[in-house]
Protein backbone atom coordinates (compact mmCIF):
# COMPACT_ATOMS: atom_id res chain seq x y z
CA UNK A 1 0.00 0.00 0.00
CA UNK A 2 1.30 3.44 -0.90
CA UNK A 3 0.30 6.95 0.02
CA UNK A 4 -1.38 7.62 -3.30
CA UNK A 5 -3.69 4.60 -2.82
CA UNK A 6 -5.16 5.90 0.45
CA UNK A 7 -8.78 7.05 0.30
CA UNK A 8 -11.37 7.94 2.95
CA UNK A 9 -13.85 5.24 3.97
CA UNK A 10 -16.98 5.10 1.84
CA UNK A 11 -19.62 7.54 3.13
CA UNK A 12 -17.05 9.59 5.06
CA UNK A 13 -16.98 12.45 2.56
CA UNK A 14 -19.72 14.25 0.73
CA UNK A 15 -19.75 16.60 -2.26
CA UNK A 16 -20.28 20.24 -1.33
CA UNK A 17 -23.63 21.81 -2.09
CA UNK A 18 -23.35 23.76 -5.36
CA UNK A 19 -25.67 26.71 -4.89
CA UNK A 20 -27.06 28.84 -7.71
CA UNK A 21 -26.68 26.33 -10.53
CA UNK A 22 -30.19 26.34 -11.95
CA UNK A 23 -33.57 24.82 -11.12
CA UNK A 24 -32.51 21.20 -11.43
CA UNK A 25 -29.75 21.47 -8.85
CA UNK A 26 -32.08 21.11 -5.86
CA UNK A 27 -31.18 24.67 -4.78
CA UNK A 28 -32.64 26.35 -7.84
CA UNK A 29 -34.20 29.78 -8.36
CA UNK A 30 -33.54 31.43 -4.98
CA UNK A 31 -30.47 29.23 -4.27
CA UNK A 32 -31.45 28.61 -0.62
CA UNK A 33 -31.62 32.32 0.24
CA UNK A 34 -35.39 32.60 0.63
CA UNK A 35 -37.65 34.98 -1.25
CA UNK A 36 -36.76 38.67 -0.78
CA UNK A 37 -34.87 40.87 1.63
CA UNK A 38 -31.37 42.00 2.42
CA UNK A 39 -29.88 38.54 2.80
CA UNK A 40 -31.27 37.29 -0.49
CA UNK A 41 -29.08 39.77 -2.36
CA UNK A 42 -25.38 39.57 -3.09
CA UNK A 43 -23.11 41.62 -0.84
CA UNK A 44 -25.11 40.98 2.33
CA UNK A 45 -23.27 39.87 5.45
CA UNK A 46 -24.56 38.24 8.61
CA UNK A 47 -22.62 39.97 11.38
CA UNK A 48 -21.94 37.80 14.41
CA UNK A 49 -22.75 40.46 17.00
CA UNK A 50 -26.09 41.47 15.42
CA UNK A 51 -29.03 39.81 17.13
CA UNK A 52 -31.95 41.17 15.13
CA UNK A 53 -33.59 43.44 17.72
CA UNK A 54 -32.86 41.18 20.68
CA UNK A 55 -30.81 42.86 23.43
CA UNK A 56 -27.17 42.10 22.51
CA UNK A 57 -25.16 39.78 24.76
CA UNK A 58 -22.65 42.47 25.73
CA UNK A 59 -25.52 44.63 27.04
CA UNK A 60 -27.41 41.75 28.72
CA UNK A 61 -24.51 40.71 30.94
CA UNK A 62 -24.12 42.74 34.17
CA UNK A 63 -21.07 44.94 34.43
CA UNK A 64 -19.36 44.71 37.82
CA UNK A 65 -16.14 45.79 39.44
CA UNK A 66 -13.49 48.30 38.60
CA UNK A 67 -10.39 48.03 36.48
CA UNK A 68 -7.39 50.11 37.41
CA UNK A 69 -5.68 49.34 34.08
CA UNK A 70 -6.04 52.84 32.57
CA UNK A 71 -4.42 54.39 35.65
CA UNK A 72 -1.60 51.93 36.31
CA UNK A 73 1.98 53.15 36.50
CA UNK A 74 4.34 51.15 34.34
CA UNK A 75 7.66 50.80 36.17
CA UNK A 76 10.71 49.27 34.55
CA UNK A 77 12.66 47.02 36.90
CA UNK A 78 16.43 46.54 36.87
CA UNK A 79 18.37 44.34 39.29
CA UNK A 80 21.83 45.02 40.72
CA UNK A 81 23.27 42.02 38.89
CA UNK A 82 22.29 43.71 35.60
CA UNK A 83 24.01 46.95 36.67
CA UNK A 84 27.17 44.98 37.52
CA UNK A 85 27.22 43.45 34.04
CA UNK A 86 26.95 46.85 32.29
CA UNK A 87 30.47 47.88 33.33
CA UNK A 88 29.69 51.61 33.63
CA UNK A 89 30.52 53.77 36.68
CA UNK A 90 27.65 56.30 36.34
CA UNK A 91 24.26 54.80 35.57
CA UNK A 92 21.05 56.66 34.72
CA UNK A 93 17.93 55.78 32.64
CA UNK A 94 19.54 57.02 29.38
CA UNK A 95 22.56 54.73 29.91
CA UNK A 96 20.28 51.80 30.81
CA UNK A 97 18.34 52.30 27.58
CA UNK A 98 21.51 52.60 25.49
CA UNK A 99 22.83 49.33 26.96
CA UNK A 100 19.47 47.55 26.44
CA UNK A 101 18.61 47.04 30.12
CA UNK A 102 15.32 48.96 29.73
CA UNK A 103 13.15 49.76 26.73
CA UNK A 104 12.14 53.38 27.34
CA UNK A 105 14.14 56.08 29.11
CA UNK A 106 11.01 58.18 29.72
CA UNK A 107 9.23 55.63 31.94
CA UNK A 108 10.13 55.30 35.65
CA UNK A 109 12.96 52.93 36.61
CA UNK A 110 13.20 51.02 39.90
CA UNK A 111 16.41 49.36 41.05
CA UNK A 112 15.97 46.10 42.98
CA UNK A 113 18.55 44.40 45.18
CA UNK A 114 18.93 41.01 43.49
CA UNK A 115 22.62 40.23 42.98
CA UNK A 116 25.85 41.67 44.40
CA UNK A 117 27.97 44.70 43.49
CA UNK A 118 31.76 44.43 43.47
CA UNK A 119 32.50 48.04 42.54
CA UNK A 120 31.04 51.35 43.71
CA UNK A 121 28.49 52.70 41.23
CA UNK A 122 26.68 56.03 41.09
CA UNK A 123 23.14 54.98 40.20
CA UNK A 124 20.41 57.49 39.32
CA UNK A 125 16.83 56.14 39.13
CA UNK A 126 13.26 57.01 40.06
CA UNK A 127 13.11 54.58 43.00
CA UNK A 128 15.15 51.96 44.83
CA UNK A 129 14.36 49.04 47.10
CA UNK A 130 15.82 49.14 50.63
CA UNK A 131 18.13 46.21 49.92
CA UNK A 132 19.37 47.85 46.70
CA UNK A 133 20.31 51.07 48.55
CA UNK A 134 22.12 49.07 51.26
CA UNK A 135 24.12 47.03 48.73
CA UNK A 136 25.04 50.07 46.59
CA UNK A 137 26.27 52.03 49.62
CA UNK A 138 28.06 48.98 51.06
CA UNK A 139 30.00 48.66 47.78
CA UNK A 140 31.00 52.35 48.05
CA UNK A 141 28.52 53.80 45.57
CA UNK A 142 25.64 56.28 45.62
CA UNK A 143 21.89 55.83 45.06
CA UNK A 144 20.43 59.09 43.70
CA UNK A 145 16.62 59.38 43.44
CA UNK A 146 15.28 61.37 40.47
Amino acid sequence: MTERNLTPASGATRDRKRIGRGNASGQGRTAGRGMNGYHSRSGSKRLVWREGGQMPLQRRIPKRGFSNAPFRKEIQIVNLETLERLGVAKIDPAVLQAKGAIKKAGKPVKILGMGELKSGLEVTAHSFSKSAIEKIEKAGGKAIVL
